[in-house]
């Protein structure tokens, strides 16, 4: 009998176990609860942390995480407005707010990360798409402007070199993406905190074009400048020939100058020193008829007319006899004493006009 009692006790005592550990349950504080009945929710969303009652075999328990939860986007392909493919890697930081909203549409954190790569991914591909590629990788916007973006109009006007500017940013996208997907999210419960690009890179295929393209802009840019320099060098050299040109003639000028007046008072002296006297005037042409001659009749052929005045003192040169051989005396023929010359009048030195 006590045996068939003591049998009998022992289910009852952990039946009885089983029922008071199943209804009660805790909340931690990293938590948030919602208690359902045959899948449907009971109640509120309980959020305060303790030891809290159920009942057993009929309401579940399910739990969410009521911190701050990630989300690591992969990292896609995607093109920006100026045709440029780019791979975009993403993150973001979001909590559940709404757990009964949740529950309801979501189910789970899974459901919840796929639910974020739909519409995070989507909002990403739409933002990209619709700015430059400098606006993606670039937030400083105190750069210079450039008008043209075209490499040959901008050469021509000038503009070729500086960049283009940056008009809204990176961190502007960043809030574009958070702003129109943050809309989205709250239709889920979820409260989307931040939204940040982790990593840009080039497409593999494109990214040797645009290397290309780069060096060539810069070498475009390089050749400008090289050609300005040669420019501003010839105009220096042009401007430092003119210059020497102008003081080399400035200095002619001087020297011609100086050199004429000299001249004009040399025979202004002259003049007064030869006009003295008739006797004079005619010696003055006589010296300077002579000088003449030493100048042209050395080693020069000058054909002239026997009647020019060139001549006159030629003309006036009378020849001298000529002289006849001495006679050979006759054997025995006493020699006759030998003449004496008359004495030759020695010749005038030349007269140096005094100046």
């Amino acid at each position: 009998m006590k045996k068939g009692l003591g049998c009998l006790i022992a289910p009852a005592v952990f039946a009885l176990f089983l029922l008071i550990s199943g209804a009660f349950y805790t909340v931690q504080e990293t938590e948030q609860v919602i208690i359902t009945q045959f899948g449907e929710p009971v109640g509120e969303p309980i959020a305060e942390p303790g030891l809290k009652f159920k009942i057993p075999f009929l309401h579940k328990v399910n739990s969410f995480d009521s911190r701050i939860l990630e989300w690591d986007g992969r990292a896609t392909e995607m093109p920006t407005k100026d045709k440029t493919y780019i791979e975009v890697d993403t993150y973001a930081r979001w909590e559940i707010v709404d757990p009964l909203r949740y529950f309801k549409k979501l189910r789970d954190e899974r459901s919840a990360q796929s639910r974020l790569d739909d519409i995070l991914g989507s909002e990403t591909r739409n933002t990209v798409a619709k700015h430059e590629l400098i606006e993606v990788i670039r937030t400083t916007k105190d750069r210079q402007p450039q008008v043209d973006t075209d490499i040959a109009l901008a050469d021509q006007t000038g503009s070729l070199g500086k960049l283009i500017p940056i008009r809204r940013g990176r961190a502007a996208l960043e809030q574009e993406i958070y702003e129109s997907s943050k809309v989205k999210l709250e239709e889920f419960g979820i409260a989307l905190l931040d939204v940040r690009f982790k990593r840009v890179n080039y497409n593999v295929d494109v990214q040797r074009n645009i290397y290309e393209r780069m060096i060539s802009e810069r070498q475009q840019i390089a050749e400008r400048f090289r050609s300005e320099g040669a420019g501003e060098a010839a105009k220096i050299l042009g401007d430092m020939e003119k210059e020497l040109l102008e003081i080399g003639s400035e200095a002619y000028k001087t020297v011609e100058t100086t050199k004429g007046a000299a001249d004009a008072k040399a025979t202004e002296i002259y003049a007064a020193s030869y006009n003295q006297s008739a006797e004079a005037a005619d010696f003055y042409e006589f010296v300077r008829t002579m000088e003449l001659y030493a100048g042209m009749l050395d080693d020069s052929t000058v054909v002239l007319s026997t009647n020019s005045d060139l001549f006159k003192y030629l003309k006036a040169v009378k020849p001298s006899a000529p002289r006849m051989a001495p006679a050979v005396p006759l054997p025995g023929t006493p020699a006759p004493a030998a003449a004496v010359p008359a004495p030759v009048a020695p010749a005038p030195a030349p007269v140096t006009p005094v100046p």
